[in-house]
This record gives structure tokens, C-alpha cells and sequence, in this order.
């Protein structure tokens, strides 16, 4: 064991194609904020974290080692019940691809709904399952 203990995620970075795109969608599907930071960075708020938002290519360094749009797979939670997220998401005219779903989360079970962003990246968005 390290001499140190990790106690939360900060952020984490999405490489996009379209920096604006992957902007519209997360701030209209989702309710993030944008944020701009240092030399026309661009952040996505939610919470007590951000997601950064680097274009593919990226001029920033140092990055991960293959960067590439649609790679990731994400998991958010909200206390929103998910049949209302589900109809935001319908009237945004984003298709949800599986759900509700019974999953397993980092504080125990969760139901889950899946859907994509612009790049294909997975996105679910969850209920901790006391909430469901």
C-alpha cells in the first residue's frame, strides 16, 4: 500500500472531435456548465468536478497515450428519477440505448440508462439504488 490515500476524482479529460458539439450536449442533455480556463481551454462543470475538454489532436501536453474521440465509457449519478432524465433525454432527441438497467456502482447497486455522446463515448447516467 502507498503511503498516501486517494480520495476523489478532480477531472478527467475527454478527447473530442468537436469541442462546441461535445459542449451543446453535455450543457443541453446533461446540465453541465461550460467553463473556460487558461489559454482557451474549455471544462465542463458538474458537481464538485469537470470534465476538460482537449480536441483530437491535442495541443496540449502532457496526454494520454492514444487519445482518440469515443473511447470512454462514463457513469453518472444524479437523484433525478430516471424515468424523468429518460424523457429530457427523448425531448433532446437523444436515444437511450439500454435501460433502466441493474448495475453495480462504487458505493453498491445502482440502475442505470445508457445513451451516447456526438463522439460515441457510453454514457450512463444512474440512480443509487435506495433512490430508485
Amino acid at each position: 500500500m502507498p503511503g498516501f490515500e486517494i480520495d476523489r476524482l478532480d477531472h478527467l479529460v475527454l478527447t473530442v472531435a468537436d469541442v462546441e458539439a461535445a459542449c451543446a450536449f453535455y450543457e443541453r442533455a446533461l446540465g453541465m456548465r461550460r467553463e473556460s480556463f487558461g489559454e482557451g481551454r474549455v471544462a465542463l462543470r458538474f458537481g464538485r468536478q469537470k470534465i476538460n475538454l482537449h480536441p483530437h489532436p491535442s495541443p496540449h501536453d502532457p496526454v494520454a497515450k492514444t487519445p482518440l474521440p469515443g473511447s470512454a465509457d462514463l457513469c453518472f449519478l444524479t437523484e433525478t428519477p430516471l424515468e424523468t432524465v429518460a424523457a429530457h433525454l427523448q425531448d433532446c432527441g437523444v436515444a437511450i440505448i439500454e435501460g433502466p438497467v441493474a448495475r453495480t456502482g462504487a458505493e453498491g447497486p445502482i440502475l442505470s440508462l445508457y445513451c451516447r455522446d456526438p463522439d460515441g463515448n457510453l454514457i450512463e447516467i444512474s440512480n443509487a439504488a435506495e433512490a430508485a
